[in-house]
This record gives C-alpha cells, sequence and structure tokens, in this order.
C-alpha cells in the first residue's frame, strides 16, 4: 500500500509539473510561416499606435537585412487593427465613401485639411512628420511581407455606425468592407484573440 501510494504521488508530481500546451485551431494556420527565422507582432488599437507600427516594423525589416543579412522573405510580421485603428485595414475606396463614419470611429482628422479624412491617409504619402509612420505606409510593409489581422468585432461595430448613417443594413455593410481591405489584411475573429494566438505559435508583442 506504500509502495502504490508512492507511485500515485509521483505520478501527480510529474502531472502537475507537464509543461502546458496551447490548443491549435486551423483558421490560426496562417499565422504559420515554419521557414522563417523571426517572428514579431504589432497589437494597435489606435490611430498614432498604427503610424508607430507601420515605422517599427520598417525599421525591423531594414535593421535585420543591413545587420544581419537577414532578408525580409525569412521574416514574419504581423500588425493587429483594432479597435479604433480599425478602420485603417480597409481601403481608399471604403474612406472616399465612408470618411465620416470612419474618422469619428477612430477620433482622427486629415491634419492637412483638418476634415475627415477622404481616403485611407497611412497609404498615402506627402504627409512626413504630419503623421506618426513618418512615411511609411501599409502598401509598403505590405510588400515586404507583413501582414495585417482586421478585427471582425470592430468591423462589425463600425458596420452598424455606417448603416444607420447610410439608411442600409449592417450585414450589406460589413460585406462591403471586408471585401475591401488593404494589401495583405485578413479578418481575424477578434483582434485581441489573434493577439494572443500570435503568442502562442511564437511572436514577439509590441503593443503601439
Amino acid at each position: 500500500m506504500i509502495a502504490m501510494a508512492g507511485v500515485a504521488a509521483a505520478q501527480k508530481k510529474q502531472e502537475a509539473g507537464a509543461r502546458w500546451e496551447p490548443a491549435r485551431h486551423e483558421k490560426d494556420d496562417w499565422l504559420d510561416k515554419a521557414s522563417v527565422k523571426h517572428r514579431l507582432l504589432f497589437d494597435t488599437t489606435t490611430a498614432d499606435g498604427l503610424g508607430d507600427a507601420l515605422s517599427f516594423t520598417s525599421n525591423f525589416y531594414r535593421a535585420n537585412q543591413t545587420d544581419y543579412g537577414i532578408e525580409s522573405r525569412d521574416l514574419a510580421v504581423v500588425i493587429v487593427v483594432r479597435h479604433r485603428s480599425a478602420p485603417f485595414g480597409y481601403n481608399d475606396a471604403m474612406w472616399g465613401k465612408y470618411g465620416a463614419t470612419l474618422a469619428a470611429r477612430s477620433k482622427v482628422e486629415d491634419p492637412k485639411t483638418k476634415q475627415a479624412p477622404a481616403a485611407n491617409f497611412f497609404n498615402a504619402t506627402g504627409y512626413g512628420d504630419l503623421l506618426t509612420n513618418r512615411g511609411t505606409t501599409l502598401e509598403a510593409v505590405a510588400k515586404l511581407g507583413a501582414q495585417f489581422g482586421v478585427c471582425t468585432l470592430s468591423t462589425r461595430a463600425i458596420a452598424e455606425l455606417i448603416a444607420k448613417a447610410a439608411g442600409s443594413t449592417r450585414e450589406a455593410i460589413f460585406a462591403e468592407l471586408t471585401s475591401n481591405l488593404v494589401s495583405n489584411a485578413r479578418m481575424v475573429p477578434a483582434g485581441i484573440v489573434a493577439v494572443a494566438r500570435a503568442q502562442e505559435r511564437g511572436y514577439s508583442l509590441v503593443t503601439c
């Protein structure tokens, strides 16, 4: 009896010390790039934060290439846009059509016109230090391989705001927004979930 109690205690101790492993879900497999050498994740919730993330992403690619000889194809960068940065996951067409509502949601104005932006200004040139991205556009980092995760929960909330203003339905606007994303962007179930899943798959986190 004493021996059996000892075995049971040993097994219980081993189970208690077992390493926890997160569950894997097929819909998160887009985060995996087996051949890359480093993985980096930016979590953005504001327009200024997204601008910083774009600038830092450019620095990340450049420093890895110049100081380590690591090419952009060997790096995985994900930028999550959620809450007030989510509207910048949509292209110029959506900003041209629904700019007033998107600007109100993001709490931004075009620093040149002092009005609601008529285009996604993080994909525009000529703003320089007027924006926190300092000229590094969404398209520029997408061409290097960076991916964008656009929050579905935020997009549904935005679609409802637009629908009320435009006399449409949330479903119709949601379908329109999700069909007009910026380059290298995809919808994720929730931005906060994507942030968690990416870290579980080995991404280092930067909060902007």
